[in-house]
């Protein structure tokens, strides 16, 4: 069904009067809905939510457009009679119902994976634990500038399978991709990104080697270009490894022939590309994204392009984003930092000790090494959440070493925590949203605590 042969006009024809199953009705898949019914085919809709946890206007889409719905904890058990399965990436591939339907002639698959087989454009995807919404977004406004007609999605914006009779062979197609999307991917884009792996999605992944080897799925179908990051161990291994098609490496400090910095200046190969200083947002991780990106469309714009987007680019929403400056305290909302390593990087790029909000749901990663960051960047500590505990401890052994102190509080709500922040700094401070950790435990995600963090700050 996936082969390389595969064309929208050929899928167009299978769907017909197929019968379409959606499991995990999410901003990734509700759009699919009505672009399933309009190429003719009946559609199922399956949500472990009840009834009553969607809205009107949600369930009154669903029930004109499709013909069977089955919401509850058994919403994985009605896939008979169905011909192909779209499963939502938060949903594992190996779950028995899926098999059982597999066994009995459907197509299990995603919303990406499809996109990615049927696209008749160059696709690019972007994956990695940190970095990839930056690299993602700096990869688009490059090739947009460049005067190329291109689309992003995947795991930021609008879903991209709903919007392919408008993408034509000449254009270019951003994708940030997810290891829940990579999971079992058997399609590859035409050029790959990895900016770095760490461990991240423990909760979901079996163990950190999945989770690897899901992130592998971004380049192994396909002749990919793939552009890695040689500073970090395990992408540096799969750079090494990758031998089927071109290989770029970036490095902070090595010249491996690639993507690099000499006298603090981008260089792609043996060509000044972009002044560090030129870089509109701070950081030296941003830095790496700048690179990562050059590697990916460096022979496809102009250095005037990257030049334009470096001076101009001001950052991703939630991604360290000015909120508010109040009695001379600067609010930062970096609601998107969802790993220790991320948050860590953007503590490092504030060059002062800063009040620091964290803490969200329990990923089952391990905290030990973050403490050490916290005692040296981090003036107060404000903590909530389902990993408040395991930061709190941390950041204590940290200190304990250091034979410093840090006050650190451990607050009921979030509404708390921004209060007693506000509470801690005094002006010249810095308070940061940074939470090392998923929204999942109080928030739908991590765009939903960003904007109530601002509105929290802006009330205050």
């Amino acid at each position: 069904m996936l082969e390389n042969s595969l064309t929208y006009s050929m899928f167009k024809d299978f769907v017909g009067d197929k019968t379409i199953a959606i499991a995990g009705v999410g901003v990734s898949n509700l759009p699919l809905v009505e672009f399933f019914v309009k190429l003719g085919g009946k559609v199922v809709c399956c949500d472990r939510k009840t009834e009553d946890k969607f809205d009107k206007k949600t369930l009154d889409l669903l029930r004109k457009n499709c013909v069977r719905l089955h919401f509850g904890e058994d919403y994985l058990d009605h896939f008979d009679g169905c011909d192909m399965i779209l499963r939502s990436p938060g949903i594992r591939y190996d779950r028995p119902q899926f098999a059982e339907a597999v066994k009995k002639g459907a197509v299990l698959t995603g919303e990406i994976e499809l996109f990615v087989a049927l696209c008749p454009a160059k696709t690019i995807g972007i994956t990695g634990s940190d970095g990839k919404t930056t690299t993602t977004t700096l990869i688009y406004e490059m090739l947009k500038k460049s005067g190329r007609r291109c689309f992003v999605g995947g795991n930021i914006g609008e879903p991209l399978l709903n919007r392919i009779e408008n993408i034509g062979a000449d254009d270019v197609v951003v994708i940030e991709l997810s290891s829940f999307q990579l999971h079992n991917m058997r399609v590859s884009p035409d050029v790959a990104v990895i900016t770095n792996i760490t461990p991240n999605h423990l909760d979901y992944h079996t163990d950190y080697q999945e989770y690897q080897d899901a992130k592998k799925n971004i380049y192994l179908n396909g002749n990919t270009k793939l552009v890695v990051n040689y500073d970090n161990d395990i992408t540096r291994r799969i750079g090494e490894e990758h031998t089927d098609a071109d290989t770029v490496f970036f490095s902070k400090t090595v010249d491996t022939g690639g993507v690099r910095i000499y006298k603090d200046v981008i260089y792609s190969g043996d060509e000044p590309v972009l002044k560090i200083s030129d870089i509109k947002i701070p950081g030296i991780h941003n830095v790496e994204n700048y690179m990562a990106a050059i590697g990916a469309v460096g022979d496809m714009v102009s250095r005037e392009d990257v030049h334009h987007v470096a001076v101009n680019f001001g950052g991703v929403a939630h991604r360290m984003e000015l909120v508010r400056e109040k009695d001379g305290i600067k609010f930062y909302n970096d609601s998107i930092a969802s790993t220790p390593t991320r948050t860590a990087a953007g503590l490092r790029a504030c060059n002062r000790k800063v009040v620091l909000i964290a803490g969200g749901y329990d990923k089952h990663i391990s905290y030990e090494e973050f403490g050490d960051v916290v005692a040296d960047y981090v003036k107060h500590l404000v903590l909530v959440g389902q990993t408040a505990p395991a930061i709190k401890e941390s950041a204590e052994n940290a200190v304990s070493k250091r034979n410093t102190s840090l006050p650190i509080e451990l607050c009921d709500t979030f509404e708390e925590a921004v209060q007693r922040a506000h509470d801690a700094a005094e002006s010249g401070d810095y308070v940061i949203l940074s939470p090392a950790s998923a929204s999942f435990d109080m928030f739908k995600n991590f765009e939903e605590r960003g904007n109530i963090f601002k509105d929290l700050v802006n009330k205050l």
